[in-house]
């Protein structure tokens, strides 16, 4: 459903699972994630689609840049065509946006080349168009330090949109959330740590049903619970709330939009030094300046 969206791809779609129109949809969303594929905008943005779960004054959105086209294939799906891997990945994102009650979801249908090129205007527009429908309070989407091209390449695309946009149309907060790169290496000022204890079972189907994705060795429903569930324990080795079983981490990447002379470089760097000094600091504390 896109007749009342002007979205650049022909095969792009706006599902609905509610059925409402596509402008209605967005118009309802206070949390948005961005995602390179199928799958990673509920890996990096279960915090915002728990925190609208069954809420009447919040709803999430969901944005899918790419098509999935390049997705490993195994088990049942082991023989199927590029084309029809694409069909199933988008009715898997579907079923998501069911289970997790979203407002909608915005499936944009890109291959990964032309996200991944500097000079390819497309995504932005797009990206621009559905957060200027939405205007949503968050966004939550891939972080700098991931180590996935086409996962960097989107957080790119969505620092842009957003710096283009007038300053009312853009979010209050944006943060950049883990997918192919644990962030508990950011000393603790630089962390943001969200609460997604309870919904244990929502935030485990929301994965779960990406069968294609699950049903080989590459587990992501296992290692996303179990990776959130480490984050709670060892964030913090004398005190935390006890009451916190499960902990996303992410890095607030607001600054990028308050500070147009901020490069995305300049922004990552400064945390990966923060991190250089932390153990440069500790290993001299504790050698008696030797550094043995």
């Amino acid at each position: 459903m896109t007749s009342n969206i002007d979205l650049t791809n022909p095969t792009a779609e706006i599902f609905v699972p509610d059925g409402r129109d596509a402008a209605a949809a967005l118009s309802r969303a206070t949390h948005m994630g961005i995602g390179a594929h199928q799958d990673d905008v509920e890996l990096l943005a279960c915090h915002g689609i728990l925190d609208c779960f069954g809420r009447a004054d919040k709803a999430f959105f969901g944005v899918t840049v790419t098509n999935g086209a390049g997705t490993p294939r195994d088990g049942i799906y082991a023989g199927l065509t590029e084309a029809e891997m694409i069909g199933v990945r988008r009715k898997e994102q579907k079923k998501a946006a069911i289970v997790g009650e979203y407002a909608g979801v915005a499936l944009l249908d890109y291959p990964s080349v032309p996200v991944k090129d500097p000079e390819d205007r497309r995504p932005v527009d797009d990206l621009k168009t559905l957060v200027a429908a939405a205007r949503p309070r968050v966004i939550y989407t891939h972080n700098p330090t991931d180590r996935h091209d086409t996962h960097v390449a989107v957080m790119l695309k969505v620092i842009q949109a957003l710096r283009e946009l007038p300053e009312e149309q853009r979010p209050a907060t944006l943060y950049g959330m883990e997918v192919w790169r644990d962030l508990d290496w950011l000393v603790d000022d630089d962390k943001v740590c969200h609460d997604v204890s309870g919904h244990d079972n929502l935030a485990s189907a929301l994965i779960e049903v990406f069968d294609s994705q699950n049903c080989g060795r590459k587990r992501y429903d296992l290692a996303a619970m179990a990776r959130r569930r480490a984050h709670a324990v060892y964030a913090r080795s004398h005190s935390w709330n006890d009451t916190w079983t499960h902990v996303a981490f992410g890095m607030d990447m607001t600054p990028l939009l308050r500070d147009p002379a901020l490069s995305v470089m300049e922004y990552t760097l400064r945390r990966v030094a923060r991190f250089r000094d932390d153990i440069t600091q500790r290993i001299e504390k504790l050698s008696g300046g030797s550094c043995r």
